[in-house]
């Protein structure tokens, strides 16, 4: 698994396993809209500046 932010996107699996959370959680973030995603290939893949802003904040107990 890749663990660094020099690529340019990340599927659900890998966000949720670099935030140590479960994918379900990231998938409900997305389905909320509080992850912005883009589409690649029919699946939903989070770019990295999204990940490294998620990866910067404070965790309050889950997905912002």
């Amino acid at each position: 698994m890749r663990t660094s932010l020099s690529n340019a996107h990340y599927s659900v699996r890998e966000t949720a396993w670099l935030l140590g959370v479960a994918p379900s959680t990231v998938s409900r973030a997305i389905r909320l809209g509080t992850v912005h995603v883009v589409w690649r290939h029919g699946r939903p893949v989070i770019p990295a500046h999204v990940l490294a802003r998620l990866l910067g904040e404070p965790s309050s107990g889950g997905m912002p």
